[in-house]
């Protein structure tokens, strides 16, 4: 069976603007816009990126239908809506879905953790729960548990599973899960150094935290690769790998905040237990956005 594409190219992994007195939604508005305009293929709501997991549950339902009217259905939304608690996981995933989600995003349960016995159960659930189609998450360096090849495999099976985004780093892993799931399961990278090789192995793209800074060339090195420009896209993957290592030097996504709120997009707020950027590596990465024209 061949399941829905949810997107081709860049979905930004958006930040969610906020301050001392909540989420600034007139930055968050703002940004939705721009994004669009600079032809971003798709949004990521509440996630990692975007706090999910310092938003109270009020803000984060709050977050997804401020997105879902500001969006308006002109880019696909997934909305983050995984947890540690899976049943919390789908009354997440049934707002969102109510909200009009046209796709979630679904990490593997952390600090619990489970096995892969249990990501199948966990998943499943969710995907029964869910009017939108699924898109798992896997980034073992922050959770602790890792989808198997071969668990991609029998989640795959499920119609509503359609896609991962996946962020092991572990690149003969995304081989062996393209050659497991052919078309039941669509790849999309979850770092930013590695959507070009990952697309190299079929994946359709990336969910993506440079795009926050850089939507309109995350989106176009994809579909240059997606168009058969394999030099072009390869070399706006190096031009851009240096940036990308400074938005990953600190835990994602306080480099990220900084380097938004340099361009004058959000202030540089961030929930504990995250703390603003040490001043050298701001410096590093400052110096880095000027030489690519982000910033003067």
């Amino acid at each position: 069976m061949s399941k829905k594409i949810v997107f081709e190219g860049a979905a930004t992994a958006l930040i969610t603007p906020t301050n001392a007195n909540g989420v600034d939604y007139e930055a968050y508005g703002k940004l939705i816009d721009w994004q669009i305009e600079q032809g971003i293929d798709g949004l990521v709501i509440a996630a990692t990126t975007g706090e999910g997991s310092t938003l109270s549950d009020e803000e984060h339902k709050n977050v997804i239908a401020f997105a879902a009217e500001r969006i308006n259905k002109r880019v696909p939304m997934i909305c983050g809506t995984g947890s540690n608690d899976t049943a919390y996981s789908i009354e997440l995933t049934k707002y969102a879905c109510a909200h009009g989600a046209d796709a979630v995003l679904v990490v593997t349960p952390y600090y619990n953790k489970t096995t892969q016995g249990g990501l199948i159960a966990s998943f499943y659930a969710t995907a029964e729960a869910s009017e939108a189609p699924v898109i798992l998450y896997n980034v073992p360096s922050r959770t602790g548990v890792n989808i198997l090849p071969e668990t991609y495999a029998k989640l795959a099976e499920h119609e509503n599973i359609v896609a991962c985004k996946e962020a092991n780093g572990d690149i003969t892993s995304v081989a062996d899960t393209a050659r497991l799931c052919g078309d039941n399961l669509t790849i999309y990278s979850g770092n930013d150094d590695q959507v070009i090789p990952i697309m190299s192995l079929g994946g359709k793209g990336v969910i993506s935290v440079l795009a926050n800074p850089c939507p309109a060339e995350t989106s176009l090195m994809c579909h240059k690769w997606l168009d058969g420009d394999v030099k072009g896209a390869r070399e706006l993957q190096l031009k851009y790998l240096p940036f990308i290592h400074a938005l990953f030097c600190e835990v994602n996504p306080i480099p990220v905040k900084a380097a938004m709120a340099a361009m004058g997009c959000c202030e540089d707020y961030l929930r504990l237990p995250l703390v603003p950027m040490t001043d050298a590596k701001r410096e590093n990465m400052l110096n880095i956005m000027r030489g690519l024209g982000l910033i003067k």
